[in-house]
């Protein structure tokens, strides 16, 4: 068999063995992820030693970046959750949109909060709102459930500091700067599609009780009293502090000739300083001045790199899936595939995050795998930092389309709002396809003009 066929099969025989222990043997996907790529090393013809470097150099190289901004984009989230910071942000939005509008208002403030936050975490947090408006206006949960879940899944796939744009980012090489700007354009009509539009449709289609919230004790908690939360403001300013900063270090970058200024930019608004510098003010500001004790921060922040543990080894892995893929060889062979056929890259990069979704379900091991398969893809191709970020959301549009019974997230919206499996595949699967499919449309546009 031809060499460069018989790579691109290992790497096809590779990507169905992920799947398999995934979805079949239930093996967690770190170690997946790791022994797919170990066997393409192996099946590839790689020296013995040098798949142990590769393992070595891929998880290194990943989680250099990774570790940090994960974990300190936790400990933010955690702080802001404990403080009731999201709350704040949310009942401001309603009372200023008012009830009418309240959809709009949910919408927003998913978006907004999903950035800092977690999705699962920020649902816990602002379900009961939805409750809330549900009963005091007599409207459909739906009518204002649907667009606060449109708004918390299109940050939390196209917006860093959240897991997912953040590991595909690294693993394409591209500045952060663009991932933001793009996940924000592509976001914006995404939400308002998935979000009040189709909301207001499909509470018409599906009619559900209110759930059963004594069921869900200790998951969901009461509204706290607003005297008690944050002020709007302070809340707003600390989550656009990281964005600003190093969307101010892309454009310094551009524009700016060398020197002190554009070298003091740069320094401020890597990601990295970025958000100590948000952490820090989140500390006292959220912290310290309102009553928390040092060892209380302490706990706090110790708490939220918990859940961030498993996310950070799981993205590890996929830089080591993507190491293997080039030192095998495998990248180059699909570079030069690629160069021959016609499609766009946008366009490949969507439909392999797509594939892997549908057929896995976890919308992190199918960004991470999406960026693997396409990383070594573009190595040996020019390609400029801006459409980088067009991949990068490209592959986040992939991944969070199709979300179905293999989903964690389906399950958990599927039990916060009371529903059958089918009412939660015509409500929450819709919602999160046309995420997907509308910032993936708008990828598409953006990548006419942009070279």
């Amino acid at each position: 068999m031809n060499g460069d066929l018989w790579l691109i099969l290992i790497t096809i025989l590779g990507i169905g063995l992920l799947l398999y222990l995934v979805m079949v043997s239930k093996m967690q996907a770190f170690v997946a992820l790791l022994i797919s790529s170990i066997l393409i090393g192996l099946a590839s013809g790689m020296n013995l030693n040098k798949i142990v470097e590769t393992v070595e150099e891929g998880m290194g190289g990943t989680l250099g970046f990774i570790a940090v901004v994960v974990g300190l984009g936790a400990m933010f989230g955690e702080v802001l959750k404990v403080s009731g910071g999201a709350e704040r942000l949310a009942l401001t939005m309603v009372n200023k949109f008012g009830e009418n509008k309240a959809q709009w208002a949910l919408g927003i403030t998913g978006f907004i909060v999903s950035i800092p936050v977690f999705l699962d975490v920020a649902l816990v947090i602002l379900i009961p709102i939805v409750y809330s408006l549900a009963q005091k206006a007599k409207k459909p949960i739906l009518f204002y459930g649907i667009p606060l879940l449109a708004g918390l899944a299109v940050t939390h796939a196209f917006v860093p500091p959240t897991p997912g744009p953040i590991t595909v980012a690294k693993m394409l090489g591209v500045d952060l700067g663009w991932v933001i700007l793009f996940g924000i354009i592509a976001g914006i009509p995404a939400m308002i599609l998935a979000g009040p539009i189709f909301g207001t449709f499909i509470s018409k289609k599906v009619h559900l009780d209110m759930p059963d919230i004594a069921k869900l004790h200790g998951e969901v908690k009461d509204i706290k009293s607003e005297k008690d939360l944050p002020s709007f403001a302070l809340v707003v300013s600390l989550i656009l502090i990281p964005l600003i900063l190093i969307l101010i270090n892309t454009v310094s970058g551009v524009v700016l000739p060398d020197g002190l200024a554009k070298d003091i930019l740069t320094f401020i608004g890597h990601p990295f300083i970025a958000l100590i510098i948000t952490v820090l003010l989140t500390f006292w500001l959220l912290g310290t001045r309102r009553g928390y004790t040092k060892s209380d921060i302490q706990e706090i922040a110790t708490k939220a790199l918990e859940p961030a543990g498993i996310i950070i080894l799981i993205t590890g892995a996929g830089g080591v899936f993507k190491q293997t893929l080039i030192d095998s060889g495998v990248g180059k062979v699909m570079g030069e595939f690629m160069a021959q056929s016609n499609l766009p890259i946008v366009m490949v990069a969507f439909l392999i995050a797509l594939f892997v979704r549908v057929a896995q379900g976890s919308a992190t091991v199918a960004m991470v795998t999406g960026a693997g398969l396409v990383s070594p893809i573009i190595a040996d191709m020019s390609v400029s930092q801006p459409v980088l970020g067009l991949i990068t959301i490209s592959i986040a549009a992939g991944s969070t389309a199709v979300s179905h019974v293999n989903d964690s997230g389906f399950w958990l919206v599927n039990r916060f709002f009371g529903m059958t499996e089918k009412q939660t595949l015509k409500t929450w699967t819709v919602m999160e396809t046309i995420v997907g499919f509308v910032g993936f449309a708008v990828v598409m546009i953006l990548s006419l003009f942009i070279k």
